[in-house]
């Protein structure tokens, strides 16, 4: 299946060395991504993986080649410009959560829309519909310590999907829950990008993860060493 749309993340030539490092943690990567696709980044422990993600997400800058996200060039971006693009058209779900302890629930997922200027009416308006999305609308008032790591990751995905990014970067979300949890987790996020239409890249080194994605792209040494494909995105997510 191909899509009539061009690709919403397009990467040519992405490479990346760090100061003081005479390795490159990317050596020259291109890739492309369908709306609506799901594609896993697979490979060992310092293969570049995050790099590449923090690269392709606009949170670090390529040391060479170049990143178009809907079309436009990250680096035709200013800081500000792009820091408000990634509030306004990208999610990020992490693997240790990155939820603020002192506030609860609702007040970690409508942090984003708030600090883009949603007013607060709306911004806890959208906050509890993505709670409610994820299963955790009676837990709203809870703080992150009162919530097991399954409902933490749960809170991080609804932060990530309550301004309707048109990306979810997510970087090893599995990583700190047992297999249990990590299930629910990922047919969660099967459900949403079936139901949302959201395109998701996901840093994972859980082949069981991996197969439930479209595409997988596996690298090494920097580099893209192969890609497979498993699946293809539902046809309604290239209309």
């Amino acid at each position: 299946m191909t899509s009539a749309e061009p690709p919403i993340i397009e990467a040519r030539d992405v490479a990346k060395v760090y100061d003081g490092s005479t390795v490159p943690a990317l050596g020259g990567v291109s890739l492309t991504v369908e709306r609506g696709e799901m594609v896993a980044i697979m490979g060992p422990s310092g293969c570049g993986k995050t790099t590449l993600l923090n690269c392709l997400s606009g949170i670090d800058d390529p040391s060479s080649g170049g990143v178009r996200i809907e079309g436009v060039d990250l680096a035709s971006m200013d800081d500000n410009t792009r820091t408000a693009y990634r509030a306004r058209r990208m999610g990020f779900v992490f693997q240790f959560y990155n939820l603020l302890p002192v506030l609860t629930a609702i007040e970690n997922v409508e942090l984003p829309l708030l600090v883009s200027g949603t007013p607060s009416k709306r911004a806890r308006e959208l906050a509890m519909a993505a709670l409610d999305r994820v299963g955790l609308r009676d837990w709203a008032s809870r703080r992150p310590a009162q919530l097991s790591g399954g409902q933490r990751q749960r809170v991080t995905i609804a932060r990530a999907l309550v301004n309707s990014p048109a990306i979810v970067w997510a970087d090893e979300p599995t990583g700190d829950l047992d297999s249990g949890t990590a299930d629910d987790v990922m047919r969660l996020v099967q459900e949403l990008n079936r139901e949302q239409r959201q395109t998701f890249v996901i840093v994972t080194h859980d082949p069981g993860i991996a197969g439930r994605c479209h595409r997988v792209v596996h690298m090494r040494d920097g580099r893209i060493e192969r890609e497979e494909r498993l699946g293809e995105p539902a046809r309604a997510a290239f209309r």
